[in-house]
């Protein structure tokens, strides 16, 4: 019997939304499943994507044999440019998620070509002593798969995100008989999607869209626009089929939409009508009735097509009285203030804005709910269940969902932090102390503009209390002043008596200089933090705040 352990670390993805990443270690060998990024919160200021720390990764770099991709979304694939950038291995997925990393691949400079390696649903490959086989699921994107681990412990079966839906509009079917296989001949492991666990019952079919859908393109006399992640290919595929049908035109706004589209296209996922697709720039020129337009934007993300269709600032759709405008998508938490926004301008301009829970719906989950999740794990019968992709709330309903499998073989249900080592071997399995994890910051979207926690640390004390700059002369031959202390202050408020404190400030900053000898005079670096810090106890003793004090000594 072997005395090598297996591990699964999840370096990413649980007690959080996003940023879906687990490591699987046998001996010396390791394989990633996912690599996802995250978008950053309001107190993360001034930063555009949050990326998973690959310390741990980076430290066992000659270990690493193979990312496994289980789907295209952001959350799981946002982070492989920046992966590859630091480790080069091959990535597995299928032909429509790998085609969507290019896509990211090609903002990004890389010193060595990717090796992207496509597979197919009921296929199998073989990473040093692991046998992965591909099993496909129904979720919000297509070509979605879960993942059969085979280790020379058990097996690991990983779902990536589903839900399972019997009328798939593809027609594409969950593969549970492949599931069930596994769960007859024993399953070691089940790492099973957690995000809707507080949601009872079961999440409605992609189909039930479409009556609410038909009946927009049946009462709208002027122009339709539909916006919905661009990622979800069923929804652009039913405005596209509800389009033709009812005599439309279909414009597709917004760089996302377009380059999805084209690519789901490519790959025969989106079947677009003969003569359907309308420039953009002929949108306006073109009778309302006879006119549909699929457009991103569904967060009110400040620069895209929509928020800028929203306040008439796109060069070629505006938003008129009468135009009817679907929000086909959830609202995801903390982005309802720009989306609120968003609707409010446009209902300004007299269009009729449908958007949040409507029956039929708008829009549905592509994450299984409560009933999707016992049936996934009665199919399964594992040996040990670990809940994955939510916050901690969602873990622990999941992990209670499976109590009722102690009877059928369940040992242990395993509630994990981002971090934490899960090992086993022969004895059975336990919690086996912590890697290092965390957030990398990225600014403008390039994964060599790391923005470091001070940074951000900095633009918190900007946003909060201001910042303030003493601007000093002096001579740089005799260390005195040529003139009186500058106080500049941005964004930091001292009351009623302004002239005061700053006479007061200005005061300090002298007495500073003066108390300080020849030789720290001459030293400017020592200057500064000598005034920075006696100008800070002035503030916080004054105002009882901390702004971002940095003195400027100009030589004359």
């Amino acid at each position: 019997m072997t005395d090598l352990k297996l591990q699964v670390i999840p370096l990413g993805g649980l007690g959080e939304f996003g940023m879906n990443i687990t490591a699987i270690r046998y001996g010396e060998d390791i394989i990633v499943v996912d690599c996802g990024m995250m978008f950053p919160d309001a107190e993360l200021l001034g930063v555009d994507l949050v990326m998973p720390d690959l310390t741990f990764l980076k430290e066992n770099q000659a270990q690493v044999r193979a990312v496994i991709l289980t789907h295209g979304h952001e959350d799981h694939i946002g982070a492989v440019p920046y992966f590859l950038s630091e480790i080069d291995v091959p990535v597995y997925g299928t032909a429509f998620t790998l085609a969507l990393v290019e896509r990211r691949l090609e903002e990004y400079d890389l010193e060595k070509e990717p090796r992207l390696i496509k597979v197919k649903p009921k296929q199998a490959i073989a990473v040093g002593p692991f046998k992965i086989e591909f099993i496909h699921v129904t979720h919000s994107i297509v070509s979605a798969v879960a993942l059969a681990i085979t280790t020379p412990l058990g097996v690991i079966i990983h779902t990536g995100d589903f839900k399972v839906d019997p009328t798939p509009t593809d027609n594409e079917l969950f593969d549970l008989h492949t599931l069930a296989d596994y769960g007859k001949r024993g399953v070691l492991l089940l790492l099973s999607d957690s995000t809707n666990s507080d949601r009872p019952g079961y999440t409605e079919s992609e189909r039930a869209v479409r009556p609410r859908m038909e009946e927009v393109f049946s009462r709208s006399e002027n122009r339709i626009l539909v916006s919905c992640f661009s990622s979800s290919i069923h929804r652009i595929q039913l405005v596209l089929d509800l389009a033709e049908e009812y005599g439309r035109r279909v414009a597709v706004i917004g760089r996302s939409m377009v380059s999805v589209t084209e690519i789901a296209h490519a790959h025969g996922l989106l079947s677009i009508p003969d003569g359907i697709l309308l420039r953009p720039q002929d949108v306006m020129g073109l009778a309302r009735e006879k006119v549909a337009i699929l457009v991103s934007g569904t967060q009110g993300e400040p620069m895209s097509a929509l928020s800028r269709v929203a306040v008439d600032n796109h060069k070629h759709i505006s938003v008129d009285k009468g135009d009817t405008v679907v929000l086909s998508s959830r609202i995801i938490p903390g982005n309802e203030k720009a989306i609120f926004r968003m609707i409010d301008h446009m209902s300004r301009r007299g269009a009729d804005v449908m958007y949040g829970s409507m029956n039929p719906p708008l829009h549905v989950s592509g994450h299984g709910s409560v009933e999707e999740m016992k049936l996934v794990l009665n199919l399964v019968r594992p040996r040990y269940f670990m809940p994955i992709h939510g916050e901690y709330r969602q873990l622990t309903k999941h992990a209670r969902l499976a109590e009722h499998l102690r009877f059928a073989g369940l040992e242990e249900t395993f509630i994990m932090d981002t971090g934490d080592v899960l090992e086993f071997d022969h004895h059975g399995a336990r919690k086996a102390g912590k890697v290092t994890v965390g957030h990398v910051c990225i600014d403008s979207g390039s994964v060599e503009d790391v923005v470091q926690e001070m940074v951000i640390r900095d633009r918190r004390l900007l946003s909060e209390d201001g910042i303030v700059l003493p601007i000093i002369a002096i001579n740089r031959n005799t260390g005195k002043l040529e003139s009186p202390p500058e106080i500049v202050m941005r964004g930091f408020q001292t009351g009623e008596d302004g002239p005061a404190f700053l006479d007061a400030a200005r005061q300090l900053v002298i007495k500073t200089l003066e108390g300080s000898n020849h030789e720290e005079k001459t030293d400017w670096g020592v200057m500064k933090e000598k005034i920075r810090a006696d100008l800070k106890r002035h503030i916080v003793k004054q105002t009882s705040k901390r702004p971002l004090i940095m003195p400027v000594i100009l030589e004359v």
